[in-house]
């Protein structure tokens, strides 16, 4: 993965409700419909939502019927915990005692 996925992924973790989606998906597989049912909010809205988290990669959608079920990219989710995983926070900045500018 390329710094352009994972700041496609950033961007969509940073709305509360795609955030909520994902912690809901960690539990498996769903259909739209029982999302849409966990939120207030309309169905248009619930779409817009699950393109941006497949288009960043980290969600699967699988149509069966006219029903969509979502699941997780366990691969994309993989390579971004190991993105945040190594950034690291030195306890001794390169910029001296007085801090950055």
């Amino acid at each position: 993965m390329n710094s352009m996925n994972f700041v496609l992924i950033c961007k969509a973790l940073g709305d509360g409700n795609r955030l909520e989606i994902i912690q809901m998906l960690s539990g498996g597989e769903m259909c739209g419909c029982v999302l849409l049912e966990r939120f207030r909010i309309t169905q248009p809205t619930l779409s817009h939502h699950m393109k941006i988290l497949v288009d960043c990669g980290l969600v699967n959608d699988r149509k069966e019927g006219k029903w969509h079920h979502y699941s997780l990219n366990c691969e994309t989710l993989t390579k971004y915990k190991e993105f945040i995983g190594g950034l690291t926070c030195s306890a001794h900045s390169s910029c001296g005692n007085g801090g950055c500018l």
